[in-house]
């Protein structure tokens, strides 16, 4: 069965009515030391009654649309979002007409174009759009991806100078160049235009160009500023395309097939983690339907060496596609993503998929070693005090792997973190990862005003930053100062929401593809999240990379495979084990598991919890 609520309101919390005091299951503090209460307000259940009436949902799929806050009169729309209905007018961002028409003319030329792109997922897919693009129109392009250790983030000096050499007219920057002022002056010394196809948060001060196209740019009042940069990248070659049939330069000619990119965008879109909203869901919805279609034979070669079974979701492009893709920029040759993306030799793209495969185990196993040392330093640090935000590095980390060492600091203490790999000079290369409700951004560009860092920015969820091993406890103390009220008060309200609760027997194919219709889930637009009460777990072992597989049981014979990943080292991964042959409440998302053509469902584990200390 399954249930909109799935445990009494225990009246628990402040106020008469408060929605989010009820309970689910009457857990208070589960084994993640999160509350677990009902997603849905009482409000957004009405509305999902009403939806679930007049459009013939099921009512969960409903439950699910109104508690991410998709209103009656939008349901419709939100249920079948187009490409066609959400794109707006490309020309509504700023300085998108400027760039557009200084591409066409240097088709209409024939003058070279030199791509530079950024080294993670979004500026390889942002490199392969434009890329491909350009390609059916039978155009010169190169794209110049660079090292991140040699030459780190953005446009520099060198490679511009060694692109003009090679004959480049135009370069054209994707998810990279909107605050590369040196760089460009470079670039108009040595006789180069340049193009900027951004999204990165900027100030109101911005380098010359002959473009700069950038949603987030002070004087952009598009409303785009969530779109990733292959989303950017995808309305330009729209403008472009829209700009060279004005122009006649398709008369006796096809156009090239902008939906066949879908893919491309549906990749970056996920990857880079910007909120699955508006334009955004309809690139990943019609994306995924493209990279089913395996028309990218590079995408078709990494889904197959990656063990994509079945139709991609956006869980595969983020955890499985994805990580492969940036393992080159990581710790390899960091263009190898990008020629994977555009390479149209089958043979080829089997080559580079199986590099990019390899690189990513290794890429595993040093992140493994540099969070073992990591965790110890975060715990250390906790038992000595409560630090806001944790500092955690080593001579000879990996700069291209401190960013997920600090994502999983994060993820087991709760609190922002920072990685950081100390080279012989004592100059530290970090990246950080922040918790909601905390701007980790916005206090490493204070800690740059204030001179602790010679560098930093980013957002408020992740930032990067470069500082001397002589300002690290200055820099600790000043984080800790400007952040610890907001971390006090996220951690108070650690909250794992749930969608509903259900039983093994009813997890079922059917239901899973009933909630897919409220689909695709990501950022901005979370996965469902159920509650399995009182399930009995008849089997648990490690298996993998650290991962706890089991087999729950409900009370009505039904069985349902589960699988908490990476959680064989922590408190939940213990826990499941102690409780072979025990009833557990469990806590997670469902996914469907193809294998030799057959479909089943799987339980990924986000929680769970001891019946016999909820609070019913």
């Amino acid at each position: 069965m399954t249930s909109p609520l799935s445990g009494p309101d225990t009246g628990a919390g402040t106020g008469e009515g408060d929605e989010e005091t009820r309970l689910v299951l009457g857990v208070s503090r589960s084994i993640g030391d999160r509350s677990w209460r009902e997603r849905p307000s009482r409000g957004e259940a009405a509305t999902a009654l009403a939806m679930s009436q007049r459009l013939g949902l099921p009512e969960i799929v409903a439950r699910v649309l109104a508690a991410r806050g998709v209103g009656l009169d939008q349901a419709e729309t939100f249920l079948d979002p187009t490409i066609k209905g959400l794109m707006p007018d490309p020309s509504v961002l700023t300085d998108m007409d400027r760039a557009v028409e200084r591409v066409a003319d240097a088709i209409a030329a024939r003058a070279p174009i030199a791509i530079f792109g950024d080294y993670d997922v979004d500026g390889a897919t942002s490199s392969a759009v434009l890329y491909r693009y350009l390609a059916e129109l039978g155009h010169p392009a190169r794209i110049h991806i660079p090292d991140r250790i040699i030459e780190g983030y953005g446009p520099n000096g060198p490679a511009i100078r060694m692109l003009r050499e090679e004959g480049a007219g135009l370069l054209v920057c994707v998810d990279c160049g909107s605050v590369s002022f040196e760089a460009f002056a470079e670039a108009r010394q040595v006789g180069l235009d340049v193009v900027v196809l951004d999204h990165h948060q900027v100030g109101e001060e911005l380098p010359e160009t002959s473009g700069l196209v950038n949603p987030n740019r002070q004087d952009d009042i598009s409303g785009l500023g969530h779109l990733a940069a292959v989303g950017v990248t995808f309305l330009f070659v729209v403008a472009l395309n829209r700009e060279l049939r004005r122009r006649g330069v398709f008369q006796g000619r096809a156009q090239p097939d902008l939906l066949s990119l879908l893919d491309l965008a549906a990749v970056g879109t996920v990857c880079d983690v910007v909120p699955l909203k508006g334009l955004n869901r309809a690139f990943v919805r019609k994306g995924l339907v493209a990279l089913h279609a395996r028309a990218n034979c590079g995408l078709a070669a990494l889904s197959d060496i990656a063990r994509v079974n079945g139709p991609a979701t956006p869980y595969h492009l983020g955890f499985l596609i994805g990580p492969r893709i940036n393992a080159g920029g990581r710790i390899g040759d960091a263009a190898l993503g990008a020629r994977l993306l555009t390479t149209h030799d089958a043979d080829e793209a089997r080559s580079i998929a199986e590099t990019l495969d390899r690189l990513n185990g290794e890429r595993q196993a040093i992140e493994a070693e540099m969070l073992l040392e990591g965790d110890a330093q975060a715990l250390a640090a906790c038992e000595a005090g409560d630090p806001a935000v944790l500092l955690t590095g080593a001579d000879g980390w990996h700069p291209g792997v401190v960013g997920l060492v600090a994502s999983r600091i994060k993820e087991r203490y709760r609190r922002p973190a920072f990685a950081i790999a100390w080279d012989a000079e004592g100059k530290g290369t970090g990246s950080g990862r922040s918790i909601p409700g905390v701007d980790l951004g916005a206090a490493v560009r204070k800690a740059v005003a204030e001179g602790l860092l010679e560098k930093g920015g980013g957002h408020a969820m992740a930032a990067g930053l470069t500082v001397r091993r002589e300002k690290l406890t200055d820099l600790a103390v000043f984080l800790d100062g400007q952040l610890a009220e907001a971390v006090e008060a996220a951690r108070q309200s650690h909250v794992l929401k749930i969608d509903g609760a259900l039983t093994a027997s009813a997890a079922s194919v059917s239901l899973l593809h009933e909630l897919e219709k409220a689909g695709p889930f990501g950022a901005g637009h979370s996965e469902p999240v159920f509650a399995l009460p009182s399930h009995r777990v008849k089997f648990a072992d490690v298996v993998g990379k650290g991962h706890v597989r089991l087999t729950l049981g409900d009370g009505g014979g039904g069985s349902l495979k589960a699988i908490a990943f990476k959680a064989a080292d922590t408190p939940l991964g213990a826990f499941l084990m102690e409780k072979r042959g025990e009833t557990v409440h469990v806590a997670g998302a469902l996914s469907l598991d193809t294998w030799q053509g057959r479909e089943s469902v799987q339980l990924r584990v986000l929680d769970a919890a001891d019946p016999r200390k909820s609070r019913l």
